[in-house]
């Protein structure tokens, strides 16, 4: 794979899944929207589909890691750092214009939160929050639910076949459907440093009504978490198998 076809795919394929992420919590969360009140069932197969239809379009060009957790631990396995920053840029910049996409979708819904008597709280459309803050607790969560995804997706290739079949994807789909349903409810289950920090910067700067401050103070943690995660898993990997 060339250095463009990395980036080109990732950026691609990480917007397909923050456009459907996002997508599936405004769809929920907004007013005005068909699917207001859905649930948090709901929230957690639209993140997996997100995964699915990403990971599928991404795949022929960059392998399809759509998260620098992922591309952190692959790295460890493997010992090749080369093209990790790529892929990292690349899935930056696919999940700044995927949350812009989703604000596209959306746009009459974030207008229509202009109305005071109905104006709600956008950020966590485009990033995630704890439901309790406590930075220990938050930074476990997220460095435990990353491991709970990446180690599954290094010990899928070792099964033989998996990955030239393409059911990998898929079983990694519910997989992260998995988290967000048992492992998502203390922080809403960020597992990816690009997922949470590019939404967050595009929430940042669009000019989205009532939006008030965006909450940088806790930013790291979705950051740093799944990072740690990765490193992790990578390492446990390694030692394992």
């Amino acid at each position: 794979m060339s250095n463009g076809d990395i980036f080109v795919g990732e950026v691609i394929g990480t917007a397909i899944l923050i456009l459907f992420g996002a997508g599936v919590v405004a769809a929920v969360v907004l007013n005005y929207s068909k699917a207001k009140d859905a649930g948090w069932v709901v929230i957690a197969f639209g993140w997996g589909f997100g995964v699915l239809a990403g990971a599928y379009t991404a795949a022929p060009l960059s392998g399809g890691h759509l998260n620098p957790a992922v591309t952190v631990g692959i790295a460890i396995d493997t010992g090749d750092w080369d093209k990790v920053h790529i892929y990292v840029a690349g899935q930056m910049v696919g999940a700044f214009l995927g949350a812009v996409l989703c604000w596209l979708v959306y746009f009459a819904q974030f207008q229509a939160n202009s109305d005071e008597e109905i104006a709600q709280p956008t950020l966590g459309i485009f990033s995630t929050a704890p439901a309790i803050r406590n930075p220990v607790a938050n930074l476990v969560t997220e460095i435990i639910a990353t491991i709970g995804l990446v180690l599954p997706i290094l010990a899928f290739g070792l099964t033989k076949g998996l990955g030239e079949s393409g059911t990998a994807i898929l079983i990694v789909s519910f997989l992260v459907v998995g988290i967000g349903l048992s492992l998502g409810g203390p922080t809403g289950y960020a597992i990816n440093p690009a997922r949470d920090l590019g939404p967050r910067i595009a929430h940042a700067i669009l000019p989205i009504p009532n939006k008030g401050t965006s909450d940088w103070s806790y930013s790291w943690i979705p950051v740093v978490g799944p990072l740690i995660g990765g490193v992790l898993a990578g390492l446990i990997f390694n030692a394992a198998f």
